[in-house]
């Protein structure tokens, strides 16, 4: 026997170090090599290390949370006698290791480790590698106490898909011995007094950069925020007769498409506002493209996709690009490009869109709309009360590079393509 030291690779970009975000093993436990043993994040990305080579772990290095310079030790395997020695296997992982890691920008996936579900045999046997399925999938199943090596994937080679999960979970359950008659039900007050007063949870991965991030943002952009009421009456009707004849396969127009065709439209005459600022170099990047990002919640946090190039896009296409980089970003399945770029974004909270919010600025960005919730409420018009459906636009600025006038002035000409829908089609 032998051991093998696995150090932190070089995982690119200039990347000095990574934070552990949960260990896949721990000592004792065997693995196969390509087996994902640990989850890290750099600044801009999660990376599942797979093991070099196959053995019995015999010790970790850190835990969740804590930072690792690249170079230093991770894990310790001991393995078969023909295996690499500690001293081949000291050297900064080489370029076919750094290779087989997956990563996804921007996108942290919540530790794992193998759970104790019950399965068949064969199954576990037939399963001794890697498991294909997504992070999503590894998480649930973490959640689940479920060891995906026990479920059968219906997915491309075998691959795991929640569906799969779904059956085993119901299957399992269906399986479990009903409570013995014998067995006292728990009581509600005995088990709320149980309960912890406290509980502690640790800030790491993707929740720890969206707090550095939003705190970044906050501290060091003056924002300045606008909000203005919108009569969307004329847009809905829009919205309604759109939807009545969809293009194959196109599904439903919502608001958000809509909005982002008349911001496009308006940009054009506010390029101050679709900018980044390099604080490093002191300039200001003004875009004539429009690279709209698109915050969307999803149950790993909040994430900006990107729709590239977005003023190429019709109204449809435009539908159909936000809604596929959503749910991307939504099932970890966004692409590295897809999670950066933006020169703009939109931020809507839909149903819960409230009736004002005070966004905080993507950095680098210098500007961001919001969009609240849309509803039916009595207005005069033309000396008449009519019920007219309103809603609230709160936007927000970095007050350094977009003054007030300039700000407010954009906000009241989207207000106008809004409020006159036909306006967003008209040739320039």
């Amino acid at each position: 026997m032998s051991r093998y030291v696995f150090k932190l690779p070089d995982l690119g970009e200039g990347t000095v170090s990574a934070e552990i975000v949960g260990w896949r093993v721990k000592p004792g436990d065997t693995v196969a090599e390509d087996d994902v043993v640990v989850e890290v994040m750099t600044e801009k990305a999660a990376v599942e290390l797979p093991a070099p080579v196959g053995g019995r772990v015999v010790s970790t290095t850190g835990v969740a949370g804590d930072t690792v310079p690249v170079g230093a030790e991770l894990i310790v395997l001991e393995t078969d006698a023909g295996a690499p020695s500690v001293a081949g296997a000291a050297q900064p992982a080489t370029a076919p290791a750094v290779a087989a890691v997956a990563a996804v920008a921007a996108v942290a996936t919540p530790a794992a480790s193998p759970g104790n579900g019950a399965g068949a045999a064969h199954l576990a046997a037939a399963r001794a590698g890697r498991v294909a399925t997504s992070p999503a999938v590894r998480r649930r199943a973490h959640e689940a106490g479920v060891d995906l090596r026990q479920v059968a994937g219906s997915g491309p080679n075998g691959r795991i898909v929640p569906q799969d999960l779904d059956s085993y979970v119901a299957q399992r359950a269906a399986s479990t011995p009903l409570r013995s008659a014998s067995r006292p039900l728990p009581v509600a007050g005995r088990s709320a007094a149980a309960r912890p007063a406290t509980e502690e949870i640790k800030v790491i991965g993707l929740r720890r950069l969206i707090a550095q991030r939003m705190s970044d943002a906050k501290r060091n952009i003056p924002h300045f925020a606008y909000v203005e009421e919108l009569d969307v009456s004329e847009l809905e009707s829009l919205r309604r007769h759109l939807n009545s004849k969809p293009p194959a396969g196109a599904a439903p127009l919502t608001y958000l498409p809509l909005l982002a065709m008349a911001l496009i439209r308006v940009l054009r005459d506010f390029p101050q506002c679709n900018a980044h600022y390099d604080a490093e170099r002191g300039v200001l990047l003004r875009y004539a493209a429009v690279h709209l990002g698109v915050a969307t919640q999803t149950p790993d946090g909040l994430k900006v996709p990107v729709v590239h190039d977005a003023q190429d896009l019709t109204l449809w296409q435009l539908a159909a690009e936000i809604r596929r980089v959503s749910e991307a970003a939504r099932s970890n399945k966004a692409k590295r490009e897809e999670l950066g770029g933006s020169t703009i974004t939109v931020t809507s909270l839909g149903k819960l869109g409230g009736i004002a919010s005070t966004p905080i600025i993507n950095a680098p960005e210098v500007a961001i709309i919001g969009v609240n919730r849309a509803l039916e409420r009595p207005m005069v018009v033309e000396g008449a009360i009519a019920i007219r459906r309103m809603m609230n636009l709160s936007s927000s600025f970095d007050h350094r590079f977009v003054d007030g006038y300039d700000a407010a002035a954009m906000i009241q000409a989207l207000k106008e393509c809004l409020e006159h829908p036909a306006t967003i089609f008209m040739p320039v």
